[in-house]
């Protein structure tokens, strides 16, 4: 039995790891360097709306294709035991493409763009499959804690590497590099580097739960195929998931379009890039102890009040962000959104892992990530076609105060209780028939 706990607690932790290894990915490339590499190196001498048009289009780009493909690509997994597999296939490809951004030259806005979509679909693609496989490392009862650990330590392991690399464009002769621009390079095949190095614990030490069916190829494709017909066709059944869905695609809509555009809006508002480092810092240290004490709130006080918190710090943001003149003010804007980010992402993953039928999370975490996808595709173009149309990047950000209220709302109308009784009532039929 101690060994079995001892195995559990090694599960967990080389679960959470994933988010220690891809979340430099988030930080460093999508938050930080991309975005200020576009538009003073990639995109030099554009005006700055439409280097802002420009972001909002490589984010959205890749969108569709995963949108398209996730729910289908999880029901084959899971009925293939396969989840593993399609993680290590979308993480090597957004590695790959990751790496590839430090060999784009200058002007080439295009190639920089193509490559970050693929990367983005990989990275995407890949959360899915991890976000899946929670199931297997964590009881319901521990699903905010684990989903917390995640969080916490992909703050932490991102912080960590974005530190050292705003390091080597501040100083780059100490690093031996020639200039910011080749240490903003170099930062990017680091975040390959590290992304692959701290994902194997994953593929070593989580047991992903058997499959449902010996069979391989084609004949696991067209039943996982028949599986997501028939949840489509079943949609009245799991209602509280549909309207769950719908709501996380709005407010993780403005959560994802903050933590992906705030670096352009800053740079829009005249601000210098390094008070902007600085602030994306501080988010990141502020998010590693609060996305711990988030998990414990949630499972004390519940995880959709605590959502409910965050949603609420989120308009307060966002209306502090069209108002700020300064970067005290900017920091400010970053420790508020460091307090919440993580908490409101680990406890809707957990939330949702919550009240999911048993053996089908990577389908349903498809849909998931479906979601997410659609929600990178609608905020970054509606924040930057608001700032494009109106010439305005401050009045852009009201946009977001607008996904935040109707996500919240929606949240309020998810009948916890009976979801979860569904999800409970589907698990003791799946293991009574694993029984039989």
């Amino acid at each position: 039995m101690t060994g079995d706990r001892r195995a559990d607690r090694r599960g967990v932790v080389a679960w959470a790891m994933y988010d220690w290894a891809n979340s430099v990915f988030s930080v460093t490339v999508i938050s930080a360097f991309f975005p200020l590499f576009l538009k003073q190196y990639w995109s030099s001498g554009v005006d700055p709306t439409v280097s802002t048009f420009q972001l909002g289009l490589a984010n959205a780009a890749g969108g569709i294709v995963v949108a398209i493909l996730s729910p289908m690509l999880g029901a084959i997994a899971d009925q293939g035991g396969t989840r593993r597999r399609f993680l290590a296939l979308f993480t090597a490809l957004a590695i790959v493409m990751t790496a590839g951004l430090q060999f784009v030259a200058r002007g080439d806005w295009p190639l920089a763009i193509a490559l970050y979509a693929v990367a983005g679909i990989g990275f995407s693609g890949a959360t899915a499959f991890y976000d899946a496989l929670i199931v297997d490392v964590a009881s319901p009862r521990r699903l905010d804690q684990v989903s917390a650990l995640g969080f916490a330590l992909g703050y932490l392991g991102g912080g960590l590497l974005f530190a050292v690399n705003v390091a080597m464009t501040l100083w780059p002769d100490r690093f031996g590099l020639e200039s910011a621009a080749h240490a903003v390079r170099v930062s990017f095949g680091m975040v390959a580097l590290w992304w692959a190095l701290f994902s194997l614990p994953l593929f070593f030490f989580v047991r992903e739960s058997a499959a449902r069916s010996r069979d391989s190829g084609w004949t696991v494709a067209r039943a996982g195929l028949r599986q997501l017909v028939q949840t489509l066709r079943e949609a009245r059944k799991w209602r509280a998931v549909t309207v769950f869905l719908l709501a996380s695609w709005l407010y993780l809509d403005g959560v994802g379009t903050i933590a992906r555009m705030a670096v352009d809006y800053g740079l829009a508002l005249g601000f210098d890039e390094r008070q902007l480092i600085v602030a994306l810092l501080i988010t990141q240290f502020v998010g590693f102890p609060a996305a711990l004490a988030f998990g414990r709130l949630g499972a004390h006080f519940g995880a959709r009040r605590m959502i409910l918190i965050g949603l609420g710090a989120y308009v307060v943001a966002a209306v502090w962000g069209y108002f700020m003149r300064s970067a005290w003010e900017f920091y400010v804007l970053a420790i508020i959104v460091g307090l919440v980010q993580g908490g409101v992402q680990l406890l809707s993953r957990s939330f949702f892992a919550r009240i999911i039928p048993a053996g089908r999370s990577a389908e349903f975490f498809g849909f998931y990530n479906m979601v997410g996808r659609v929600a990178t595709v609608v905020g970054p173009l509606l924040v930057g076609l608001t700032a494009i149309t109106t010439g305005s990047s401050r009045a852009s950000i009201l946009v977001i105060v607008v996904l935040f209220v109707a996500g919240g709302l929606l949240l309020l109308f998810v009948d916890e209780e009976g979801a979860i009784r569904v999800a409970r009532d589907s698990r003791a039929a799946a293991a009574s028939r694993r029984a039989c």
